[in-house]
């Protein structure tokens, strides 16, 4: 709690206190006795001022304020001509004295407001903790001494130095040392990365175990860092329409129901001749139960707590309209590389010919590709690596405990004749055999028979001393969580999955079976894919009559445009390219496919507490209203309407920054 808040809390227990002392002394007839009749009346006056002015002389200072600079219409104004109301009815001879109504209105309203102090506070801690992220320094080393300096003297390809327990301040590689990195203030994944010389490093993140020697690759004003605490401070200038639409309806609202409290506090005493004290009562209870503060304070702070919460995943949301817009989605279009496929070759099948292992079809394959520079040869030897130290995973070569056979001898004298067939395969001579790694031309240009398959990827067909092999399938690798992440989007409501990729047809569609998408249109080229997003936008807005929205979920430079021109745009952060996280409304920093389905939740659940404070607010109030027209409502059910109805609403709001569940999954 604020300093702040403490002195806030204080007055109002100290006013509290007074308040229930003088109603003590007012029930045990001790005021009536000391001062008699109307003498106790003018001393419950004069009491009762005393906690309205402890708990409320702050609101009533901000009124006046707010008068002389001609914004009169806001709650402080409200409360203040309310309760001023309430106690100047004493000079109404033979009425009952409402001074009691009148602390206490004020008194629970400065209640509301401590609520309504402290629920903004705590959702804006997980942004706040966000804004902590921001390295204060990085370690240079100059004369053989390390020195601090500000990150953004850096340059890129500066060397910096990040000790056990600080935070990377830029982006960059490791040159030296080995280290675990915590990622959780970035990308919500409590477990710690592994970091070795080669991978990159984020800013942001703090460095755990080792002593790490960086190479920088960005400013500091481009780094991820520097991005998100600029999406964060941009956040709450973009309002939702639902957010906006309250802000207007406020402004058109209060001068309505102050106007209609006017006339109901003086038309009909001037008219039917009723009693003046009475309907001064009515048009002042009208006043307390119209303030709109339930609505003003828990649906800004409902949307405020939905993106803390979502922060706290490792998800950036650019604006409350985003937020909102999320909520609505009911087609959600994919890239395939980089965003549902990890981007990476590696070998997905094996096909044997008869009396072949796949230990020797693996390890001839990956000699014949030893020099090669190409992803595909790099996949295969990295492959039979892997099966020369036992990690594979599968198949019948490790089940059976087989491994490529050892032969310690240099590849430099084991293969020599290399020869790369452009757009064929290679060609070598290993251990004194002609190898041949290729596609289907190569074998048919030195007539080996071979067994084509099907198979969606790069299908390389493997032969020596002209007898066929086998086969070998490369694919880009699916990303662990990209199968439950589909399957969560459909459990959630969404009524289309589309990918949309620049891939073989046969490739594109096989990866959408496995995943479980709807719809899959390849071959396409960037204008391709804004082209379909176009009609799969019509389509969406056709067969939900306007209300659904269409999210696309990209991470690479050619993905920016589309990315601008869906409803919602969603990007892949962590290792995402600028262009698209500059595009995108929507920031996944875990890259994890099934966070977005995390962050429809999220927004579904934010606009259900909206709707839920609007619906409740306004339903307690009308009515309150209409009783109080009627003289039925008492200022104590007015008390109740305002800042019971604004504490409840705003306890309503504080369940959208919860975000526990999401966390256990």
């Amino acid at each position: 709690m604020s300093p702040k808040q403490k002195r806030l809390l204080t007055r109002i227990i100290v006013a509290l206190v007074i308040f229930f002392a003088i109603i003590a002394l007012e029930e045990t007839g001790v005021l009536h006795a000391a001062f008699g009749s109307p003498g106790d009346v003018y001393a419950e006056f004069a009491l009762f001022l005393i906690p309205y002015l402890i708990a409320g002389y702050d609101v009533i200072a901000s009124a006046f304020r707010n008068l002389f600079r001609g914004h009169a219409l806001d709650e402080d104004f409200l409360m203040t001509v309310a309760t001023f109301g309430a106690f100047a009815l004493v000079l109404f001879p033979h009425t009952e004295p409402h001074m009691a109504e009148g602390a206490a209105v004020m008194l629970f309203f400065q209640v509301g407001e401590l609520f309504q102090s402290y629920a903004v506070d705590k959702s804006r801690k997980s942004i706040a903790d966000m804004m902590d992220i921001a390295p204060e320094f990085a370690n240079v080393m100059e004369e053989g001494k390390l020195k601090q300096v500000d990150p953004f003297e850096l340059a890129p390809d500066d060397e910096f130095i990040v000790m056990p327990g600080e935070r990377i301040p830029l982006d960059g590689i490791i040159l030296t040392g080995d280290s675990q990195i915590d990622t959780a203030a970035l990308t919500g994944e409590s477990v710690p990365r592994t970091a070795r010389p080669g991978d990159e490093v984020i800013s942001g993140c703090v460095n755990l175990t080792g002593k790490l020697t960086v190479r920088a690759t960005k400013p500091f004003e481009d780094s991820t860092v520097s991005r998100i605490l600029e999406l964060v401070e941009n956040a709450a200038e973009k309002k939702a329409r639902t957010e906006n639409f309250i802000t207007r309806f406020a402004r058109v609202y209060t001068p309505i129901v102050v106007g209609v409290a006017a006339v109901l506090a003086i038309v009909p005493p001037l008219l039917l001749g009723g009693d003046w004290a009475d309907w001064v009562l009515r048009g002042l209870t009208f006043l307390v139960v119209s303030c709109p503060c339930a609505l003003v304070i828990s649906v800004p702070l409902s949307f405020f707590g939905g993106i803390g919460g979502a922060s706290r995943l490792g998800i950036l949301v650019k604006g409350s309209n985003y937020l909102e817009a999320l909520g609505s989605t009911e087609t959600v279009v994919f890239d395939k590389t980089g965003t549902l496929t990890d981007g990476t070759f590696a070998v997905t099948e094996l096909a044997c010919a008869p009396g072949v292992t796949e230990a020797e079809l693996v390890a001839t394959a990956a000699a014949a590709e030893a020099f090669s520079t190409h992803p595909i040869a790099q996949s295969v030897r990295a492959y039979g690596d892997a099966m020369a130290n036992g990690e594979r995973s599968g198949g019948d070569a490790m089940m059976n405990g087989e491994r490529p056979a050892a032969n310690v001898a240099p590849l430099a004298e084991r293969v020599r004749d290399v020869r790369e067939v452009s757009g064929q395969g290679v060609e070598a001579v290993v251990d004194g055999r002609g190898v041949l790694v290729g596609n289907g031309k190569l074998m048919a240009a030195h007539g080996v028979p071979f067994q084509a398959t099907d198979a969606a990827g790069t299908v390389l067909y493997v032969a020596a001393d002209g007898a066929f092999l086998g086969t070998i399938v490369i694919a880009d690798t699916i990303k662990p969580t990209a199968v439950r992440a589909i399957a969560d989007l459909h459990a959630a409501g969404v009524r289309k999955t589309v990918m949309l990729t620049g891939d073989r047809t046969d490739v594109a569609a096989s990866v959408a079976a496995r995943l479980g998408i709807d719809e899959v249109h390849a071959e396409l080229l960037p204008q391709d894919k804004v082209a379909e997003v176009e009609k799969l936008l019509a389509a969406t807005e056709r067969d939900t009559r306007g209300k659904g929205k269409l999210a696309f979920v990209g991470d690479g430079i050619n993905d920016a445009p589309v990315l601008t021109r869906a409803d919602i745009g969603i990007a892949m952060g962590a290792m995402g390219s600028d262009a698209a996280i500059e595009a995108a409304d929507i920031v996944l920093m875990n890259d994890n496919p099934d966070d977005i389905a995390k962050a429809i939740d999220v927004a579904r659940r934010t606009m259900r507490i909206v709707w839920q404070n609007i619906i409740f607010a306004l339903g307690i109030k009308f009515a309150v209203l209409v009783l109080a027209a009627f003289g039925i409502a008492n200022m104590w059910m007015a008390v109740f309407a305002d800042v019971g109805v604004a504490v409840i609403a705003i306890l309503n709001a504080m369940r959208a920054m919860n975000v526990k569940r999401y966390e256990k999954r």
